[in-house]
């Protein structure tokens, strides 16, 4: 009997209406993002628009599986026939891609072909046709909108998690983490095949509210790694960013110890910051990337010079600005810009702040895609996105905000 009733908890039917049908739902005790069928199939109805086959494909009655916390949406072509599955992940409202029937095989299906494996010839990668752009808005919106591996290099810092007063926006720290996810899921979808991201992050400090407690480090950097992971990013590097002794007693760790010397009271002063390198998985090899790129010129032009940084310990001076609490150096953007893209490659930054990666991306001959919910902060790459590019501003894609008009157009002759 205990063993039937947990077979019928662990999979869970429910009716098209999406009323669960039993007296209590496991989905409110687990914490589920996606509790019922109209979800389910919302964010299937959506990955098939993605693909243009939401004509020629209508849904089975989705199923919940506890045992892995996932919903089965099942596919059928017009005669009724099963053609595959979209499988979501029921705490992120997430796709989980592996498990997910693929276009190829659901178009193969739906044309009664059994889809075959073929020994292809090796393609070449591809080039991004996407202009120099600036976005105002959520990242994880104005991602969604963004053409599918159109994007050859992510650099980023993402903001901090209650580190200051201004970037208080998320009161739970999973909340905030969900969110980032979300935005890393989505950079990969827009990231090329075998292609870098890589992000600038540090641990954050929580302050003590009052004497009574202590303040509270939290280690961001390894949650972030385990999301990168599972979201389908290898782990290439670890670079320290070490900064100028004296640079992180701002902070205020180690002034208690420096004055009684106590021991148990020491806290290290941070000085570094990571800058951790990610790939996208692919069973391509990086000299895949070198070799057959269709613009071999472009390559060789963009091969390092002597002086190039040989460790991962990177000593860079911080940058500090009156517009922006926490920017990283241009110095730090354009070594990794130049470290992981070639000349005329698409540079992405989803939390663009002032606008720093894009004044690097221009300085080295890449095109640039900024996002920034923040209106001051777009209103201060507009106000300096004339000087990056020499007055040549014309071929801006903006969204959602006025371009800028060049201040040749205002001169009178």
């Amino acid at each position: 009997m205990l063993k039937e009733q947990r077979k019928a908890e662990s999979k869970i039917g429910l009716s098209d209406s999406g009323t669960v049908r039993t007296k209590q739902s496991i989905y409110d005790r687990r914490k589920y993002r996606v509790k019922d069928v109209g979800g389910a199939k919302q964010i299937s109805t959506s990955y098939l628009k993605a693909l243009d086959l939401e004509n020629a494909i209508e849904f089975g009655l989705p199923e919940v599986d506890d045992r892995y916390h996932i919903w089965r949406v099942p596919l059928k072509g017009k005669d009724g026939h099963k053609v595959g599955e979209v499988v979501i992940d029921a705490y992120t409202s997430l796709i989980k891609q592996k498990k997910t029937t693929k276009k190829k095989v659901l178009e193969a299906r739906l044309l009664g072909r059994i889809a075959k494996k073929k020994k292809k010839e090796v393609p070449a990668p591809k080039i991004s046709n996407l202009r120099n752009t600036i976005g105002w808005g959520d990242s994880e919106e104005l991602l969604s909108q963004t053409p599918a591996e159109s994007i050859d290099l992510v650099f980023t810092s993402p903001p901090y998690y209650n580190a200051r007063p201004e970037y208080s926006d998320y009161i739970q720290y999973d909340e905030y983490l969900l969110k980032m996810r979300k935005i890393i899921h989505q950079c990969n979808r827009v990231l090329n095949e075998g292609r870098f991201f890589v992000i600038n992050i540090s641990p954050v400090l929580i302050r003590r509210a009052s004497r009574n407690e202590s303040s509270k480090r939290i280690a961001v950097p390894f949650d972030f790694h385990r999301i990168f992971i599972e979201e389908g990013f290898e782990f290439i590097d670890d670079i320290i960013w070490v900064k100028p002794e004296g640079a992180g007693w701002a902070t205020g760790r180690g002034r208690r110890f420096a004055a009684d010397r106590n021991p148990l009271q020491y806290k290290a002063v941070p000085v570094t910051e990571y800058v951790l390198v990610y790939r996208k998985k692919t069973d391509k090899l990086i000299d895949w990337h070198i070799r057959k790129h269709p613009e071999q010129g472009l390559v060789a032009a963009s091969r390092i010079e002597d002086g190039y940084e040989v460790t991962n310990l990177w000593n860079i001076h911080p940058a500090h600005s009156k517009k922006h609490p926490a920017i990283f150096p241009v110095e730090l953007a354009a070594k990794v810009i130049q470290y992981y893209s070639f000349k005329n490659d698409v540079v992405l930054d989803p939390f663009a702040g002032i606008g720093t990666v894009g004044q690097a991306a221009i300085q080295l001959d890449r095109r640039f895609v900024l996002f920034e919910i923040n209106e001051i902060y777009i209103k201060e790459i507009k106000k300096n996105i004339e000087s990056w590019l020499h007055q040549k501003i014309e071929d801006v894609n903006w969204i959602n905000c006025e371009p800028v008009i060049p201040v040749k157009q205002y001169i009178k002759f």
